[in-house]
């Protein structure tokens, strides 16, 4: 049965404190290819990835612009895109290589589960992955994975300030069957708790409906980093 490799491509900015439990759990992942990039961070997280021992790479922040470049150096079969707080197991990268045994899958998701114990992340986790299996859209949350041949066709992530996976799925929906994997990765819920969970939930509604109107991401940038 011919081994289907895994890259996983880590955007990173300014994650020092997240960093090391971070690393940890890559060397643990049993991944072909780990791919690490910094965009211009400026506490510190550079020198703790050029002593990790990962490959890892420089580029202009940005997380399209950073996922595009880590996609770039790999040699696998697939890339995983996996958020810098989203925790992924071993076991989940192997759900991932059996799924792609079949040649009509290009890619797909996981289901997520966010790391707050309030009772409305259960909701949030509930509608977050209910949307996400009846669209086929995904966010970088739910630890994105796609055939390398696939993504270099689609040119990439689109080079845009935000909402680049939520475009990218659009993308991906029309190239083949996308897999709505049930399994569970863990995602920070940090921002929400930092933010206040009904206002962030709130603001991310109204970028998501904007969006669809069709107002440009510059413009859902600018609305997200002032409401911030």
């Amino acid at each position: 049965m011919k081994h289907i490799s895994i890259s996983v491509v880590v955007p990173v900015l300014n994650e020092k404190t997240q960093l090391p439990e971070l690393l940890q759990m890559l060397a643990q992942l049993d991944a072909d290819e780990v791919i690490l990039v910094d965009g211009e961070s400026t506490d510190g997280t550079a020198t703790l990835l050029a002593e990790s021992g990962f490959y890892y790479y420089k580029s202009r922040p940005g997380r399209a612009i950073q996922m595009n470049k880590g996609a770039e150096m790999c040699q696998s079969d697939v890339i995983l895109f996996l958020h810098a707080d989203t925790k992924i197991t071993a076991a989940l990268l192997n759900r991932v290589r059996n799924m792609m045994r079949d040649p009509g899958t290009v890619g797909g998701r996981f289901d997520l589960s966010l790391s707050g114990t309030h009772p409305i992340f259960r909701l949030i986790e509930f509608m977050i992955n209910l949307r996400s299996r009846m669209s086929k859209i995904s966010t970088g949350d739910q630890a994105m994975f796609v055939r390398r041949g696939v993504f270099k066709k689609l040119g990439g992530f689109p080079d845009q300030p935000l909402m680049e996976d939520v475009e990218f799925s659009k993308q991906l929906k029309s190239q083949g069957r996308v897999a709505s994997l049930r399994d569970k990765v863990t995602t920070s819920s940090r921002r929400w708790e930092k933010h206040g969970i009904i206002k962030t939930v709130m603001l991310m509604w109204q970028l998501r409906f904007l969006y669809w109107l069709g107002v440009t991401p510059k413009r859902l940038a600018e609305l997200y980093y002032h409401a911030r």
